[in-house]
């Protein structure tokens, strides 16, 4: 795998400026999408359509586009395409579809991601939510995902993060529930738009809880939902 960009990892400059400008606590999200080849034709375009979404609906919402901070992976082949910025700042890239499937390697270089920036909040005094990675893909990994999974189900016993899969037609599912503790789901046809505005309201409301709340999140595999249970 190709190691992602320096300044993807060390943004120390910039965060020291922007907590100070914005000292809210973070509710940091990572986007890992799958833009791997077999993703080419419709499914790209409503996946770039999907995020643009995304990004209007956090941006309308003043708490949490202060509070949400988006990183988005690419894997096909792994590529940061957004170091963490918060919602204010976020602009949906641009994704196209090519190469492989290392599921296990991009969700390696997510966690780095993580780990960094949580380190960041420390630093500055930030507060922060559980992190989220949310996870998008029509395939099945070609890489090894042992180290990936195991780090998956060390955080999510440590309670240090909050892992979620979604297949797009054509995905593995048996290798999506080796990887994910959480029973992964299965996006219906191509609703991407709804998926990411479910995520954004979802994330919405988490950042408007106590760190430590429960939050009550609409059921995505409900009759009207965009997902049935994988």
């Amino acid at each position: 795998m190709a190691a992602p960009p320096d300044e993807f990892f060390d943004q120390t400059p910039f965060a020291l400026v922007e907590f100070a400008e914005n000292p809210e606590p973070r509710c940091p999200c990572v986007l890992l999408l799958d833009t791997s080849g077999s993703m080419q034709g419709q499914a790209i375009v409503e996946l770039n359509l999907g995020l643009q979404a995304f990004e209007r609906q956090l941006k309308q919402d003043p708490l949490a586009a202060k509070r949400v901070e988006v990183a988005v992976v690419g894997f096909g082949p792994v590529h940061v395409h957004q170091g963490f910025v918060s919602a204010d700042q976020f602009v949906a890239p641009t994704l196209r579809a090519e190469g492989d499937t290392p599921m296990g390697a991009a969700i390696l270089t997510a966690l780095e991601l993580v780990h960094q920036r949580k380190a960041l909040y420390r630093e500055n005094g930030i507060a922060y939510y559980r992190p989220w990675l949310f996870l998008i893909t029509d395939g099945a990994p070609t890489d090894a995902v042992d180290a990936a999974r195991e780090a998956i189900r060390a955080g999510e016993a440590a309670k240090s993060l909050v892992f979620y899969a979604v297949g797009v037609e054509g995905a593995d599912s048996a290798a999506l529930r080796q990887v994910a503790v959480r029973q992964p789901l299965r996006l219906k046809g191509l609703s991407f738009r709804e998926l990411f505005v479910w995520l954004s309201n979802s994330l919405s409301s988490v950042s408007h809880s106590g760190i430590d709340d429960k939050v009550h999140l609409l059921n995505p595999a409900a009759p009207s939902g965009w997902a049935t249970i994988d």
